[in-house]
């Protein structure tokens, strides 16, 4: 599938400013190609028609935005790092930089990649109940420090006074009625700017990675930070991970929710995989 007429669609406020430069760039090397294209930037085109391949610049957010206002959309898709976590690029493009991701991105065929629903809500990196949703709570620190940074300090603020959620979670065959200290639902791999909440993570599998972590002392959870930004937590005697196709939590209590970033409250959610919804070139 040919790369023929680019949508450029930039996110002005990700990553403070970053995503004017990055457009800058992808005109330079799509006007050196030949190739045609237009930027938008404050307002995004109704539809998408006319183009063959859609670009996003920005993170997490900017994606979120994208598939929950063109649920619909068939062409292939390619998100520029400009976010300030930039967690589901960096799962599509790895450390890749920005003359290695356009190069990547131009020479590739697009890809089936699976998103995840929350109730009515699309997502494609990661959903993070009580604790996680919390910390977007913090969001002013971490914007104002940065992504990883900004989001290591959130954490280590509501660390020491967090209190644990009760939730009712059901999967398919299993059912949990406990307190957790986490509950998160992930369609990749990493969250929070570089945490590596489920490194096996698949977006083409056809199934969701839950991780669950269950109460933790204070000191117990500032002893386990590095490990779970490592990745090397899945096997420790207080954390649960399971692949599913679906999964529900409840509380008895409003959760904070945090969905690709953004913010949501409910008492109850239903998730579910939806196999192969966007196409990407990566």
């Amino acid at each position: 599938m040919k790369i023929s007429h680019v949508a450029i669609l930039e996110n002005p406020v990700a990553g403070s400013g970053k995503s004017s430069y990055v457009a800058a760039f992808l005109q330079k090397e799509l006007t050196g190609r030949g190739v045609k294209f237009h930027i938008y930037k404050s307002q995004w085109p109704a539809v998408l028609d006319e183009f063959s391949d859609i670009w996003l610049i920005g993170g997490d957010g900017t994606i979120n935005y994208f598939i929950n206002h063109y649920p619909t959309c068939s062409k292939p898709l390619a998100l520029f790092k400009s976010g300030t976590g930039n967690d589901f690029a960096w799962k599509l493009y790895g450390n890749s930089n920005l003359s290695e991701q356009f190069i990547r991105v131009f020479n590739s065929s697009p890809k089936p990649v699976d998103a995840g629903l929350l109730n009515e809500t699309l997502f494609m990196n990661c959903v993070g109940v009580g604790f996680d949703g919390e910390i977007i709570r913090s969001m002013g620190t971490i914007r104002f420090l940065g992504g990883h940074i900004g989001y290591v300090c959130a954490v280590l603020l509501k660390i020491l006074s967090f209190k644990e959620y009760h939730f009712k979670i059901q999967a398919k065959e299993e059912s949990w009625d406990d307190p957790f200290l986490l509950a998160l639902i992930v369609n990749s791999s990493r969250a929070g700017g570089g945490f590596n909440i489920a490194p096996p993570a698949s977006i083409n599998d056809g199934q969701l990675d839950m991780v669950l972590c269950r109460k933790l002392s204070v000191w117990n959870r500032l002893r386990y930070l590095p490990v779970i930004k490592r990745g090397h937590h899945l096997k420790l005697p207080f954390v649960i991970h399971r692949l599913g196709e679906q999964f529900e939590l409840q509380s008895s209590k409003e959760m904070a929710i945090q969905v690709d970033g953004e913010l949501l409250y409910s008492t109850k959610i239903n998730i579910s995989i939806q196999p192969g919804k966007f196409l990407f070139r990566y």
